[in-house]
């Protein structure tokens, strides 16, 4: 077969507007990317502007924070003499007086009914507030069960977080120490006293351990029924703790509000639901009951535990001077600093 002819011209030619074209689609995406970056500037510099004139706003937190909160020993206290904390020998008798109460009490039966009353579907709806709001009611109350202070709750919450926003830890744990008492709350909705909402937590349905007073126990009724007053009571071994009923109060009412109504990540629930659960994370009690998910709560709870403890000797913050900052933390992890909640 003979060769077929081709035109030398034409082939240059198709390869010219080939090359041509090609030329302009890199032009146009170089244009593109060049008004993207102008862009990104542009906001970048929008940023730098109000943070500069708000310097209260909350900053993002770096990526590798995400650990260090953790692994990191708190280091607002390490001039502190912690002897002097959690002395319940010395207590005031208004102490003794509050764990007797919540320790003949908080029953089985109890528990129960109140979970029903405060968390159920029927629950009544207590008050419409909003987070700031909620921490300023606080005000008006001091807690009977704490031997380390006699400041206002709202002055309590304040130098935990400025505690922890001293130490460089992340934003949300920051709000979390601010709202973590907001449970007592239930102080004004009709709780029958102090002892079914303050004061360290422990396993109710099984036979005590590592509390406070523990001889106190004796007039429990639960503590003369066979089905609760053995080592595992009414649960099984390494259940977890997700499974077990502790001791009703703020700290499992406000895990219930803040999973509910926040962006707060579950180390920070953690923080919430346990921190008043000493005989657990101060005293290694419940240990059969845990499983490998409480090991990690107990990590995030450890992390928290020195700030909401040795915080309570520093002097009293400013509410006025601190709410702008906290606020800012309300709106991003509560929606907005106006947003009503249901308490």
């Amino acid at each position: 077969m003979a060769p077929i002819a081709v035109e030398v011209g034409s082939v240059n030619n198709g390869n010219t507007q080939v090359a041509s074209s090609k030329k302009h689609q890199h032009q146009h995406q170089q244009h593109q990317k060049g008004s993207l970056m102008d862009q990104l500037s542009d906001s970048i510099d929008e940023v730098n502007l109000y943070l500069s004139q708000n310097p209260g706003a909350p900053r993002p937190t770096s990526g590798e924070d995400d650990e260090s909160w953790r692994s990191e020993e708190s280091k607002f206290d390490s001039d502190k003499d912690k002897t002097q904390f959690r002395n319940y020998e010395s207590a005031l008798d208004r102490v003794k007086q509050f764990y007797r109460d919540q320790h003949v009490n908080q029953t089985v039966q109890f528990n129960l009914e109140a979970r029903e009353r405060f968390l159920g579907r029927n629950k009544v709806q207590n008050a419409r507030w909003t987070v700031w709001e909620a921490i300023e009611k606080l005000d008006e109350l001091v807690d009977e069960s704490d031997p380390d202070t006699e400041l206002s709750q709202i002055q309590h919450l304040l130098q935990t977080a400025e505690a922890i926003r001293r130490d460089g830890k992340p934003d949300w744990m920051q709000l979390t120490g601010l709202i973590h008492d907001l449970g007592k709350l239930l102080c004004f909705f009709g709780a029958q006293g102090q002892w079914d909402v303050v004061g360290d937590t422990f396993v109710v349905g099984c036979k005590p351990q590592g509390t406070v007073y523990p001889h106190t126990f004796e007039e429990n009724p639960d503590m003369s029924d066979p089905r609760y007053n053995t080592e595992y009571g009414m649960y099984s071994p390494h259940c977890g703790l997700k499974n077990v009923m502790l001791s009703f109060g703020h700290d499992e009412y406000l895990y219930e509000v803040a999973k509910r109504e926040s962006t707060i990540p579950q180390a920070g629930l953690d923080m919430i639901r346990y921190h008043s659960f000493y005989p657990w994370h101060r005293e290694g009690a419940y240990r059969h009951l845990c499983n490998q998910e409480d090991q990690e709560a107990l990590k995030n709870v450890l992390a928290f535990n020195p700030y909401d403890l040795y915080s309570k000797s520093d002097s009293p913050p400013d509410p006025v001077a601190l709410r702008p900052y906290y606020e800012g933390l309300i709106d991003k992890y509560f929606g907005s600093r106006d947003r009503k909640i249901d308490w």
